[in-house]
């Protein structure tokens, strides 16, 4: 293996697999990376950046239908959405992010091998030709070889026998991002991150829409405050809400879904034009050789360590792959020190790199009102045994918020009531996936609820009901 042509060689180019390239390259390690559809992987192309601009052109739909309110005459609604100019723009925003990863790829060295890779052992990978999203075939059949090997091959979305994706009748966050005729009702099933995403989206382009959640609540890994709080947002906006509840059936022979939902109060029949399969996502592990090397895996999720070494020498994994939390920041971190850690251990990094604490990963929902959360909710914290001290503060008692025509929601905090430790923040309101940050940064320093509140922060800034809420937990604030 000392004479391998690389020193590390990742598997995949979504935000895990490319930064931890970038990382490994910066560090002097001589790198290359393998891709079978588009750089950027699915975050890029099909999944978090193009998202949000669907969620963007979803934003300002809802804005024009009060324009009013900002003190503009005439009648908003005679500005409709055009669903397939608003997809347009959404592949033209994924097609400028995968240039920017072609252009890193240059920028720092990497060898870019395109198709589809599979793992020999030994630290031998061969590559064959393989066919893009856009039906692009692309690579050619190749041997390379490298002493570390990262697999980096995210996940795809979870299908249950309930709901067997066809693409046309029952569809999956992929034919819900690129299809460019709206459905006229559509019910979503699974009120996660995706599922409300794509709830919010598809309603405010004018679709009826409806989402079904088998937990009690909407969002039901978030705080149960917010739950409710988003709930009450959906219901106020015209999307039907149903929780408690789940799909025994998806009737695809007639013109129409006829789906049957089981509850509480017996079964009901729904008939829509398009159901969303919102129900998470699995890992891939298959088709690549892991069982044939020797790699240990479980529930489509690979094992690994603190440093996201696998069990056979020479191999890691990281990102969506190795399972929850699916988060693209979180795979990002991941490959970083997965690197760092090779490259202390090829003596180019005098350190080893610190394993990322996965108690202070920032969870971001992109509807509007967006949800940032970070740590323990109330409830977690509590059965973990910590003594509670909650705070809470209202946009409806911010300056910015009520400025800005958006004053739904609230921060609430989570404090140790002993010693002030930051335990957990839960924002639901406008911009809380940018406000989130604050906290995970204070989490990261082991900073005090005291210090967070004493802090200046700017007037006026949605940021100060960060520094309220915190001061509620100790029955300081000043504003509500």
């Amino acid at each position: 293996m000392a004479n391998a042509p690389y020193d590390v060689l990742v598997i995949g180019s979504g935000p895990g697999g490319y930064e931890a390239a970038i990382r490994a390259s910066q560090l002097g390690l001589k790198t290359a990376i393998v891709e079978k559809n588009k750089l950027g992987g699915v975050c890029l192309n099909i999944g978090c950046i193009p998202t949000k601009a669907l969620l963007k052109s979803a934003e300002i739909a809802s804005q024009l239908a009060h324009i009013s309110d900002y003190g503009f005459t005439g009648d908003g609604s005679a500005v409709r959405p055009d669903f397939a100019a608003v997809v347009q723009r959404s592949r033209g925003v994924a097609d400028k992010m995968n240039k920017g990863v072609q252009f890193l790829m240059k920028k720092n060295k990497i060898d870019v091998h395109m198709g589809t890779a599979t793992l020999l052992g030994g630290g031998k990978v061969r590559i064959e030709p393989s066919e893009t999203m856009d039906g692009e075939t692309v690579g050619q059949s190749e041997e390379i070889e490298a002493t570390h090997i990262v697999i980096a091959t995210g996940a795809r979305a979870r299908e249950i026998p309930t709901l067997p994706v066809d693409g046309t009748k029952i569809i999956d966050y992929r034919q819900a991002m690129l299809q460019t005729e709206k459905p006229g009702s559509l019910l979503v099933v699974g009120a996660g991150a995706i599922g409300v995403e794509f709830a919010y989206v598809y309603h405010h382009m004018g679709t009826e829409v409806t989402v079904v959640e088998l937990q009690d609540r909407l969002v039901p890994v978030e705080d149960a405050d917010v739950s409710k709080e988003l709930e009450r947002a959906y219901k106020k906006m015209g999307i039907s809400v149903m929780t408690g509840a789940q799909v025994t059936n998806v009737d695809t022979s007639g013109a129409k879904c006829v789906v049957t939902i089981q509850t509480s109060k017996g079964d009901q029949t729904v008939e829509v034009d398009q159901v969303l399969s919102a129900v998470g996502v699995v890992g891939n592990v298959e088709g690549f050789g892991l069982d044939e090397v020797g790699v240990e895996h479980e529930r489509n999720a690979i094992k690994v360590d603190a440093m996201y070494r696998t069990n056979v020498e020479g191999l890691y994994a990281i990102g969506d792959v190795i399972g929850g939390p699916w988060l693209a920041h979180v795979a990002s971190h991941e490959g970083i020190v997965c690197v760092e850690n090779i490259a202390h251990q090829e003596g180019k990094l005098d350190k080893a790199p610190h394993a990322v604490d996965y108690l202070n990963v920032p969870g971001c929902t992109y509807c509007l009102p967006q949800i940032g959360s970070v740590g323990y909710t109330e409830a977690k914290a509590k059965e973990a045994g910590f003594e509670v001290l909650t705070g809470k503060f209202p946009f409806s008692a911010n300056g910015k918020a009520t400025a800005i025509g958006d004053n739904r929601g609230f921060v609430k905090v989570v404090v140790d009531a002993k010693y002030g430790e930051v335990l957990g923040a839960h924002i639901i309101g406008h911009d809380a996936t940018e406000m989130i940050a604050e906290v995970v940064t204070a989490r990261a320093l082991e900073t005090t609820a005291h210090e967070v509140m004493e802090a200046m922060h700017p007037h006026p800034t949605l940021s100060e009901a960060v520094m309220e809420a915190f001061k509620d937990a100790y029955g300081q604030a000043i504003n509500a």
